[in-house]
């Protein structure tokens, strides 16, 4: 069973889950990224930044 990279706690993925999709952990609220699929793999998603129009 996967763990969230911050929390440890166990994250819940069925097997449809992709990489690149994103998993918020149920305990912490940590948006998370899934980096790769066999084996599963996880990671703490980029925080987004603004463009500022540039």
């Amino acid at each position: 069973m996967p763990e969230c990279v911050v929390c440890a706690a166990e994250i819940t993925v069925d097997d449809s889950t992709i990489k690149g999709e994103l998993i918020e952990c149920k305990d912490c609220g940590t948006e998370l990224e899934v980096v790769g699929v066999n084996p599963l793999e996880l990671a703490e998603a980029p925080t987004e930044q603004e463009d500022w129009g540039q």
